[in-house]
């Protein structure tokens, strides 16, 4: 009999880590991941979880511990928010480039100044480029299944994974979520094969200074230099789609439960109109595509799970059809737009696909978003290139302009 719990957000995010079994955890409280960390380490300190629960003095210092722990063999687990984040920025690019396979919860909350404890996307966002893959999760079931698999993505390429969700809308808010077997998570999570290990009896130097060429070291092995190190993790990334769609074909044949691999659709087969996001903002899109249906309006919903790698040949294909796209987003590049709004049309280049894209910067620290707003967004989007005004736009939703 399947165990269902009402939970949040954050509690299926510790009963995941948990089940994954990481022999280090560390972490700093900050809103809204703080209870998080507070649940893993009642399990730690009741002995429901055996590992090693290390207090730290930052965030910096936690992903620190994290990625010393796993050089030396274990598996580990961290997590963090919003200035926590960018706090951690100096060791998200080491953990990247050492191809350590860390596990790490964002709780996406808006950035300062000025401050905010409500959600957006920009903390998240605004680390794309640090070498870790970026799994959204649209609710709490989501958030179980997607750390479970991250476990196993993670130690398959060597690539550290971020799985984000929403503070306040997922991270403390209570939904039925389905626990998985322990003895089904083993199987499917194998344990970790570390590719490095410190060991007195065989000293190394690991991440010593890399010169620009490679070179022999000292018994005569010629090595990568920094360039090839970066294009190794490069190519890994290029393979590691593949990783995440397995990963979760496998996890939906053991549960029944598939949350889409890189993408996930609603109702797309003869959608005229998409609306697509990250996260919880995707999910209230399909309540907008539902009432959009309603009024005769042919709207699906493209879901992104996976921004890096960025599902570049998927999305191709599920915005094909499209004469019209909605995108709806939680941050802003400075100075452009937003960045779903950008890979989308880097992407489509040198396609055939010329739909026109209205970008709707969305719920930026905190700020609501109702349905009824995206449905009349949509609608507004789709008449305007209707009526010929094929341009793409950026407009800030909800947001006092003047």
């Amino acid at each position: 009999m399947s165990d269902v719990r009402i939970i949040t957000g954050n509690e299926a995010a510790a009963l995941a880590v948990k089940l994954a079994e990481p022999g280090v955890i560390a972490a700093y409280p900050i809103t809204p991941q703080t209870k998080l960390a507070e649940v893993l380490s009642e399990y730690v300190e009741s002995g429901e979880l055996e590992a090693e629960y290390i207090r730290v003095e930052s965030e910096h210092s936690s992903l620190t511990v994290c990625i010393s722990a796993s050089t030396v063999g274990a598996r580990v687990f961290t997590a963090t928010s919003a200035n926590g984040l960018l706090y951690m920025h100096e060791q998200l690019h080491w953990a990247a480039g050492s191809r350590l396979p860390v596990v790490m919860c964002c709780v996406n909350r808006g950035v300062g100044a000025p401050w905010s404890i409500f959600n957006d996307h920009q903390d998240s966002f605004s680390q794309r480029d640090t070498g870790w893959i970026q799994l959204y999760c649209r609710d709490n079931q989501d958030i179980l299944d997607t750390i479970i698999q991250a476990y196993r993505i993670a130690e398959e390429v060597y690539i550290p994974v971020m799985v984000c969700y929403d503070g306040f809308i997922l991270s403390h808010t209570m939904m039925p979520v389905e626990i998985p077997d322990a003895g089904m998570v083993k199987k499917f999570l194998p344990p970790y094969k570390p590719h490095t290990t410190l060991s007195p009896d065989d000293p190394k130097t690991i991440n010593s200074v890399f010169f620009a060429t490679r070179r022999e070291n000292s018994e005569g092995i010629l090595c990568d230099g920094y360039m090839d190190m970066r294009h190794k993790l490069q190519t890994a990334f290029e393979k590691s789609g593949k990783v995440i769609k397995n990963a979760s074909r496998e996890w939906a044949a053991m549960t029944g439960r598939d949350h889409g691999g890189l993408i996930w659709e609603y109702m797309t087969e003869d959608a005229e109109l998409i609306l697509t996001g990250m996260g919880s903002i995707a999910t209230e899109a399909t309540l907008a595509a539902d009432a959009l249906r309603d009024e005769g309006i042919r709207a699906g919903v493209v879901g992104i799970r996976a921004y890096r790698p960025f599902p570049k040949e998927e999305v191709v294909q599920a915005f094909k059809k499209a004469t019209a796209i909605a995108v709806f987003e939680k941050c802003i590049s400075y100075g452009y737009e937003g960045g779903v709004c950008s890979d989308l049309k880097a992407a489509f280049y040198g396609t055939d696909i010329k739909t026109p894209i209205h970008d709707y910067i969305v719920g930026l620290g905190g700020r609501d978003v109702k349905t009824g707003e995206i449905v009349d967004a949509a609608r507004t989007t789709l008449e305007s290139i209707r009526a010929g005004k094929t341009g793409n736009k950026t407009i800030w939703l909800n947001c006092y302009t003047g």
